[in-house]
């Protein structure tokens, strides 16, 4: 075998300050915080690089994969489970699809079941044919009905003759989500909880207690919100269930968190590490029997809160980077939700595609067959730092409000999600983050109101209808929704807008104006008709006039405008609405001349918009 350990030895090594010095120097006198420093979303800065240094005193990375604090992941191997959820409307049908998909290389089921069919009969129509030594099943039922479940899946499972010690899988037993969604609280859900924990007593593999932060993901709470809402969520179960007399060991080992992946691709693989890292010092502070108690069990489910309904097939992207995220970051189980969910019932063929999207990672990228490729990047070891700190902040600003449970009962929790969820669709509507599809680089020429489908999240099935909340609920409004809703009343308008590009004078701006300007009014769903230029401005006007224009937007460089801008005006009259493209130092004279339509990239995209549908009469 060759010797490398002198590879490079003839390049000296280049220190940290000489790199600064470089880029101090490039940037020419701008200033390198602003320039070149990330000020994330999640509240800390993120450096444009780092070096090894960089890992000196964080004592996560002594760790390797298995060992606590389980940063590296709680097993050493990577081979996640690919999960399909069904819906069971009818047992025998739900049966007949899970046999089917079981044979498409899903190993991992979830059932959501309706209050009829915890019955002994249902779940054994529901799982004929079906090995649960062979796959992991997990099931949704009524918080009610969980323990009731519980006894009659064991009763089921004892009579088939399988090894109860050996079954995987999980009840999402969760009352305090069903206070963030419904509203609805539960009395005695403690001793309710126990019954649960005590219902599960021969199934040492289920998890039975479920922390579904996922509920916050897709109410748009920011990666480190989420995390630190989910620890304190999972806290509350162990303090007061270790109150009431249970161990450590006998709750920790029976939750199952179920976390969000969204599209910030490194701070999501960051995410799922630091929290395997939180909470297996958090369970440890309980002084647990068994280590393995601190093992984090971590189901991942692609969020909804950033798809969209114009150009579906970007979520597609959205999704498949998502799952990325969580196969290295280590989750022990994911979900892909299919890519038409957000106007339709999924169809078999964005089930196939959503399960395709997981199975390619793993036969063809081979990303099973790495443990924490992330582990050791300076990037991604500084990320899994800071988003443990910033999250642990939540966790301790929820310990002073008395616990999850206080919070969501006071209406903080729900109301810290909104607010986030609030800033992340002001971001979208100023552009100062982009969806693709949907408030940047539209499809032109898409409708969707032929494809949309009335759809609601399932119901709990204990109660044909929901009385009114006893407290408040989480938004689940997702971050297209208000263009979604802009775009929809264009469809819907008796006549589609059609705004005409008048591009004159210097070439490289005109056509850079309109390029901008017809991306701008197509989120909007107006008919674009651009030009390649105009000898005159009376020419463009006659052209625009001829071609039944609504908006007439004048697109040339900063220093035509003074001269241009007042000869469309008058050429237009009332015939149309004129629109300056860009923020030209004579905006205010032109102002004064009665020109006050501008459009740049300082407008925020869905509030003018929404002006021009108003002024064309298009009610949202």
């Amino acid at each position: 075998m060759a010797d490398n350990s002198k590879l490079f030895s003839e390049f000296p090594p280049v220190t940290t300050q000489a790199w600064m010095d470089k880029i101090i120097a490039d940037l020419k006198g701008a200033d390198f915080e602003k320039k070149l420093v990330w000020k994330s979303t999640e509240g800390f800065k993120v450096n444009p690089f780092y070096r090894a240094e960089d890992l000196e005193g964080l004592k996560h990375t002594e760790a390797l994969p298995g060992e606590f604090p389980y940063v590296r992941g709680t097993k050493k191997d990577n081979n996640w489970l690919v999960r399909q959820d069904i819906e069971v409307e009818d047992v025998k049908a739900a049966n007949a699809k899970a046999l089917d998909i079981l044979n498409k290389g899903v190993d991992s089921l979830g059932f959501t079941l309706q209050k009829k069919d915890v019955t002994e009969a249902g779940i054994a129509t529901l799982l004929e044919g079906i090995c649960p030594e062979a796959v992991e099943l997990n099931f949704k039922v009524c918080v009610k009905l969980s323990a009731t479940f519980l006894t009659l899946l064991t009763a089921y499972y004892t009579k088939k003759g399988y090894d109860l010690a050996v079954l995987k899988g999980s009840v999402n037993f969760d009352p305090v989500r069903r206070m963030l969604t419904r509203g609805k609280e539960m009395e005695n859900y403690l001793e309710v909880t126990a019954e649960v924990i005590n219902a599960a007593a021969q199934l040492p593999k289920y998890r039975v207690i479920g922390i579904n932060a996922i509920a916050l993901n897709n109410a748009g709470a920011y990666i480190s919100q989420e995390l630190g809402y989910a620890l304190a969520w999972g806290a509350e179960y162990l303090t007061k269930l270790t109150d009431k007399g249970l161990s450590v060991d006998e709750v920790a080992k029976r939750i199952k968190f179920n976390l969000g992946v969204g599209q910030n691709y490194f701070m999501e693989i960051a995410k799922f590490r630091a929290a395997r890292l939180l909470w297996a010092q958090i369970v440890d502070s309980f002084a647990p029997q068994s280590s393995c108690s601190a093992k984090m069990k971590i189901h991942a489910e692609t969020s909804t809160f950033n798809k969209s309904i114009y150009d579906a097939h970007v979520n597609l992207l959205r999704t498949q980077t998502e799952a990325m995220s969580a196969a290295l970051g280590g989750v022990d189980s994911l979900t892909v939700t299919p890519f038409d969910t957000t106007y339709k019932a999924s169809d078999e063929f964005s089930e196939r595609i959503a399960r395709n999207q997981q199975l390619l990672l793993k036969e063809e990228s081979h990303f099973s067959k790495v443990v924490d490729a992330a582990g050791g990047s300076y990037y991604i070891e500084n990320l899994t730092a800071s988003i443990a700190e910033q999250a642990w902040n939540y966790f301790l600003a929820i310990d002073e409000k008395g616990g999850f449970l206080a919070a969501v009962k006071e209406g903080y929790i729900q109301d810290q999600v909104a607010a986030s969820g609030n800033a992340r669709r002001s971001a979208l509507a100023s552009r100062r983050e982009d969806l693709l599809g949907t408030n940047q680089f539209p499809n032109f020429n898409e409708t969707a109101l032929s494809k949309i489908e009335t759809t609601g999240e399932a119901g709990c099935g204990c109660h044909a209808t929901c009385p009114e909340p006893a407290v408040k609920v989480l938004d689940f409004k997702r971050d297209a929704a208000d263009f979604e809703a802009l775009r929809l009343a264009t469809e819907k308008a008796a006549k589609r807008p059609k705004a005409f590009m008048l591009t004159i004078g210097k070439l490289a701006m005109r056509l850079a104006r309109a390029q901008f300007s017809g991306n701008f009014f197509a989120v909007a769903g107006y008919e674009i008709i651009d030009n390649l230029g105009f000898p005159t401005v009376e020419e463009g006007v006659a052209a625009a006039r001829k071609a039944g224009a609504d908006i007439i937007v004048l697109c040339s460089s900063d220093d035509e405008y003074a001269e241009y801008a007042p000869i469309a005006k008058a050429a237009i009259g009332n015939d149309a609405i004129l629109v300056i493209a860009g923020a030209p130092a004579c905006m205010e004279e032109l102002k004064i001349q009665g020109i006050e339509n501008f459009i740049n990239v300082r407008s925020n995209v869905l509030d003018t918009l929404k002006a021009y549908n108003t002024k064309l009469g298009i009610a949202l």
